[in-house]
């Protein structure tokens, strides 16, 4: 059972997505969570993506499941989606990749509802088998279906719930019971996608943030240089990109893959070079 509160003394060890944030703190690092698209720009160039960005030093990877009507994503996640199914890319087709990256680090399934129902019931034990650790819907506010929310929480994946800035400090901790793993708090409102600049008002969101939970926080949505990523994560305990990796992996991997890199160095205090 994946919820908050799921660890009792028969457990052998915590959850992957909990230990990773252990290691981190143990070492004085901060998470860095990398978004790809399965199946994007093509599944083998996907499945190269998804290794190397390990290797660059992603703590935690969201495999974007494709889906037709993408509508909390911006124009490069939303091609990149298109892309995918175009090429036959699927909920199943996605579970492959993962299986076949077979990383080291834990893997989040990022995804809408209805792919995620589409599926079938046994979706989640689907994925777990195949190697993933967690579960964010976008599409699936807390209290939104209690059932199937309560069916999401006691399955074998974390269960990552989204916090906006707007959100009341009431419901940030209703939010936050309700998750497992860590919460994603959105940077900004509106849809993903790179931006220049990070919000004035992050830091109090994250300090009201803390005040409503003890599991990691982490930022996402408009992350897009490393300068952005060491000034958000000097607040939170780790942070989210996605469009910016997205962009550069349709042209090329490799690039992509040394994106990352250069945030995990900038992260770590390490010079980047320009």
């Amino acid at each position: 059972m994946a919820s908050a509160s799921a660890t009792t003394s028969s457990d052998p060890l915590p959850a992957p997505i909990a230990q990773r944030f252990a290691a981190l703190a143990q070492r004085g690092r901060k998470a860095l969570v990398v978004y790809v698209t399965a199946g994007h720009p093509d599944r083998a160039r996907s499945l190269a993506l998804i290794r190397g960005v390990a290797r660059a030093g992603a703590d935690i990877i969201e495999i974007g499941i494709p889906f037709s009507d993408p509508l909390a994503d911006g124009p490069v996640i939303q091609a990149s989606s298109q892309r995918a199914l175009e090429q036959g890319m699927t909920f199943d087709g996605a579970l492959g990749l993962i299986a076949d990256a077979a990383v080291d680090v834990p893997v989040v399934l990022f995804t809408y509802i209805n792919p995620l129902l589409a599926a079938g019931a046994d979706a989640l034990d689907r994925a777990a088998a195949a190697g993933a650790s967690g579960l964010l819907v976008t599409d699936l506010p807390v209290g939104a279906d209690p059932a199937l929310e309560a069916r999401f929480a006691a399955g074998p994946l974390d269960f990552v719930r989204l916090v906006a800035p707007t959100t009341p400090s009431d419901r940030m901790a209703d939010i936050a019971r309700h998750g497992s793993g860590f919460v994603y708090l959105i940077s900004r409102l509106g849809v993903t996608g790179a931006r220049d600049d990070v919000s004035a008002e992050l830091p109090a969101t994250i300090l009201r943030l803390r005040t409503a939970t003890t599991l990691p926080i982490c930022v996402g949505f408009g992350i897009s240089h490393p300068d952005q990523a060491v000034a958000v994560s000097r607040f939170a305990d780790g942070i989210a990109v996605g469009s910016a990796v997205v962009r550069r992996a349709g042209e090329n991997v490799e690039d992509a893959v040394e994106f990352v890199g250069e945030l995990r160095r900038a992260m770590d205090g390490k010079t980047v070079a320009r």
